[in-house]
């Protein structure tokens, strides 16, 4: 053997200097600079058995360390090797990298112990030294797998979590250190949830897995406290498992960096960051900040609908907003505008000629355009992206919604004025985030004026007609889907009574004014302080603007035909939400079970309101379970819904 002799001791010089860095950089960061040893970690941990594995194919990233002391100062923590060229070790060394250059190859399979994902050799560390110089992608082993005591450590809970979907894929690489990530991965990937993997679905895997685990190592991963298989997870929610074999090094790299803050921050629970305040609450004037530069006078704002206005009174409401702001700012914008496009490709192709036709913001103004909105962001991080949808977890693209439960509970105290039995009925949209809030916002509001109210929910994403279920019950005042722009028409929209007749008669209802919000958020994209004050730097974290009456977002219609005293309420209710001097929620509430969900002591935070998953003890109904809703309310309440978490993923769909 040795043929190659030069060549190999080339070989094994080039390996000593990266054991001495790798060395080098332990010792400075404090790290310890030699291989893991099991032995001494085992001691740490309540062990529950063994199981030989038999013969496998060893991830050579996963292997770690040794299984005993002998061998520690023979090789760095890169398993790059530490003693003299002249040793045997390094005779020995050399003669294994001449058999791996020949046609002969390293054959031998090593012995190894297996423990919490991570492998230790007991027999062949030289042999994975030497393959691990190469960049080796894995190694023959016999493994004798550890199996940890009962812990509720998160590594323990992730690795028990791996046991279970391990037979199904045979692969170490597939590997998630969040709950429920595998369930969405399988649909990723267009599998069952207990699909079993075949060899050559293995293969078609991991031939992507290399490729994105090269780039995802070579951007920093490794310092991060997940896995590749986390980070392809995030990555797949926007693009399909094949877009990794079809794209350029290059074009993959750009496309996992535009998701790296996303990447980032897996396994933080507070990653999503809600603004509720507009940024001109401080009383700054605004000026154009471009007008005092060499930068166009004016910003290029697109606005893309998933519907025709014509055909949707919600993306109707959204361009009467977009017509405010052009209104309103005149020369200053510039606005484009497409629509009917969907949420799939032509909805990406809509944004490319925005943008090719110089828009710098873009405004998508249905939930379903987020998957396309975050495509778009990953090739174009110049280009400000903003979706109409609540508490999304992307750092990519700004979410926008409004505080509507401010104007429910004001409707809810009218209701409650009004009702000549306290029965009210509630006729509720989807079970997402903030939709409970408006619930309990509007029975508070009811409880105010009537302490015997009872509010009788319904809900429009199931199936049924709530409108005629509830007048069976002689029930007369009914809160429906609000308003969506501010135009006052008579039909079954917010709150109305229901005559003997069949007919409605509209009492009040909440809006949206979308102007009001496009208008703030353009003049400050455009004003002195530039784009720190609305979108800021891309954080670790995902930013939601949650704005309500005090901004002009959210208002409240009521006829004429009520009550003075009743109206005089409401005004004063309208103000002092808009003065903060009124807080809903800033008062004694039980909740259906009896659980005192605030002592009357308590300001909600946000995020507090925004989460709330539980009903107001007055409230006579419940949240409707994932399979009882409509096929469009399920789609829904997978992107937004309260339970979101906790809905099993759809197969050949990636989980947003």
């Amino acid at each position: 053997m040795n043929n190659n002799f030069a060549e190999c001791k080339a070989h094994y010089q080039q390996a000593l200097k990266a054991a001495h860095k790798e060395q080098r950089q332990r010792v400075q960061s404090g790290s310890y600079p030699y291989l893991q040893i099991l032995d001494e970690i085992l001691p740490d941990y309540m062990t529950a058995g063994e199981v030989n594995l038999g013969l496998i194919d060893i991830p050579i990233d996963k292997i770690v360390g040794t299984k005993t002391k002998g061998r520690t100062h023979a090789f760095a923590a890169n398993f790059m090797p530490l003693l003299a060229e002249g040793s045997e070790f390094g005779m020995k060394w050399r003669n294994l990298c001449d058999a791996h250059l020949s046609d002969t190859g390293i054959r031998d399979p090593i012995f190894c112990y297996e423990f919490l994902g991570r492998f230790y050799v007991q027999e062949g560390n030289k042999r994975v030294s030497v393959l691990k110089y190469f960049g080796a992608a894995s190694i023959l082993g016999n493994v004798i797998r550890i199996l940890p005591g009962e812990s509720m450590s998160k590594e323990v809970v992730a690795y028990r979590a791996f046991l279970t979907y391990y037979p199904l894929t045979k692969l170490y690489q597939v590997y998630f250190t969040q709950p429920g990530s595998f369930a969405k991965f399988q649909a990723a990937m267009g599998y069952d949830e207990e699909h079993q993997w075949t060899e050559e679905q293995q293969r078609r895997f991991l031939s992507g897995y290399w490729l994105f685990s090269e780039v995802f190592h070579k951007l920093g991963g490794g310092d991060l406290e997940i896995s590749i298989a986390d980070a392809m997870l995030a990555w797949l929610k926007v693009y399909p498992f094949e877009k990794i074999r079809e794209m350029s090094t290059q074009d993959l790299t750009r496309s996992i960096e535009a998701l790296w803050p996303d990447i980032k921050s897996i396994g933080n629970d507070a990653r999503i960051e809600v603004h509720t305040k507009d940024v001109y609450l401080d009383g700054k004037e605004y000026r154009n900040r471009r007008a005092f530069s060499l930068m166009p006078s004016y910003l290029n704002v697109a606005f893309i609908h998933e519907m025709k206005p014509e055909n949707s009174n919600w993306i109707r409401a959204h361009e009467e907003g977009s017509r405010y702001l052009e209104k309103t700012m005149g020369d200053q914008v510039v606005i484009q505008r497409y629509s009917g496009v969907g949420t799939g490709e032509m909805a990406e192709k809509a944004m490319e000629i925005a943008i090719k036709n110089g828009a710098e913001i873009i405004f998508t103004t249905t939930a379903p355009m987020i998957k396309a909105c975050r495509r778009v962001a990953a090739r174009h991080p110049e280009v400000k992206l903003f979706n109409c949808s609540v508490y999304m977890p992307y750092t990519d693209v700004r979410t926008y919604y409004s505080r509507i439960y401010e104007g429910k509970f004001i409707s809810g105290a009218i209701a409650g004025a009004l009702s000549q039995n306290n029965d009210i009925g509630y006729i509720a949209s989807y079970p997402i985030y903030g939709v409970p809030a408006g619930i309990n916002a509007f029975a508070l509001g009811a409880q105010l004026t009537n302490p015997d109210a009872r509010i009788h929910l319904k809900w429009s994403c199931t199936e049924g007609n709530p409108v005629k279920e509830l007048q069976e019950k002689n029930i007369e005042i009914i809160s429906s889907l609000d308003i969506p722009q501010q135009t006052f028409e008579d039909a079954q929209w917010g709150t109305f009574r229901l005559k003997a007749n069949g007919e409605s008669e509209l009492i009040s209802s909440p809006y949206w004014d979308w102007g009001a919000f496009y208008l703030q958020i353009t003049r400050s994209l455009l004003s002195m302080e530039g784009d720190a004050a609305v979108f800021g730097k891309r954080e670790d974290h995902a930013v939601n603007y949650w704005w309500g009456i005090a901004s002009g977002v959210v208002g409240v219609h009521w006829t004429d035909q009520i009550p003075e005293g009743t109206k005089a309420l409401a005004s004063l209710l309208k103000i002092g939400l808009k003065e903060g001097t009124v807080d809903p929620f800033y008062r004694r509430i039980l909740s259906q079970d009896g659980t005192v969900r605030n002592d009357g002591q308590k300001v909600f935070a946000a995020e507090d309101i925004l989460r709330m998953d539980w009903l107001c003890a007055n409230v006579i109904g419940s949240i409707p379970d994932f399979d009882a809703l409509t096929e469009k309310g399920q789609a829904i309440t997978r992107l937004q819904g309260v339970y979101r978490d906790r809905i099993p993923p759809c197969k050949s769909s990636v989980q947003i």
